[in-house]
């Protein structure tokens, strides 16, 4: 499970691009109850959510003309250069080099050899999240890709991940997980799955929730739709996968008692 002990190669921080990030901002506290707050005018649009007082989450605006609403997951680096590197040698592609966030930390923007976005952060003022596992804060990140062995060996070689794959039960197919290096089951923090046929390849972040019907409801209403309708897996929780009104996707699950 996640933690805020940001050990490297696990989840630290999510943030949404949006085309407007006041709106999106408004659709999300409708949805998780979030409250935003802007990081003043040096960080332009940039600020973070927050759950009962605590960072869960940020957004800012797209960059690029040919950007689009998205989610993006970072994960904990201990040196954002050398990680970035390793992205390049593994055959991934270095969007956007390593850079400071005033003394906040050092990130680098990336795509896996999937053509999955994804970012590093290694941290300096900002260690990560304030919060994650519990109601309105991350719980879980999925990697959904064209070929799910394909890319275990470039996250290996760039977070030295553990990946192991749980066997199917009498319900649900095989599944697998990704844990940090010198980790145990306990710390798996993530997991792959098949890319449906005509998406593109990207990281999802699950957000848990107190009850996920209410959640995909309150989506809906407010002008997001629900990709994947709400489903039951054993021992595991009630999920479903949702898309804002910018077309964004994240995904919300009630997790089973543990």
């Amino acid at each position: 499970m996640l933690t805020t002990n940001y050990v490297p190669g696990v989840p630290s921080w999510v943030d949404l691009g949006s085309p407007d990030v006041a709106r999106a901002a408004e659709h999300y506290r409708g949805v998780f109850g979030w409250t935003f707050h802007p990081l003043g005018p040096h960080a332009g649009e940039y600020g973070v959510f927050r759950h009962d007082g605590r960072t869960v989450a940020a957004a800012g605006p797209l960059t690029g003309d040919d950007a689009r609403s998205a989610w993006t997951v970072y994960f904990q680096t201990a040196d954002a250069d050398t990680t970035a590197a390793a992205v390049a040698e593994a055959g991934g592609e270095v969007r956007v080099d390593p850079f400071d966030v005033f003394t906040n930390g050092r990130m680098a923007q990336l795509t896996d050899p999937g053509g999955a976005d994804f970012a590093i952060w290694q941290p300096g003022d900002t260690a990560g999240l304030d919060e994650v596992t519990g109601p309105g804060s991350l719980g879980w990140v999925e990697l959904q890709t064209p070929d799910p062995a394909g890319v275990h060996d470039f996250y290996r070689a760039v977070f030295g991940w553990t990946v192991t794959t749980v066997p199917a039960d009498a319900d649900d197919g095989a599944y697998t997980v990704f844990t940090p290096e010198d980790g145990d089951e306990s710390t798996s923090f993530g997991g792959v799955a098949d890319l449906q046929e005509g998406e593109r390849a990207h990281w999802l972040p699950y957000f848990e929730v107190a009850d996920t019907d209410a959640a995909v409801s309150r989506n809906a209403a407010l002008g997001g739709r629900a990709v994947l309708p709400t489903a039951d897996l054993a021992g595991v929780g009630r999920m479903a996968w949702l898309e804002d009104p910018f077309g964004a996707r994240c995904a919300v699950i009630t997790s089973s008692p543990a």
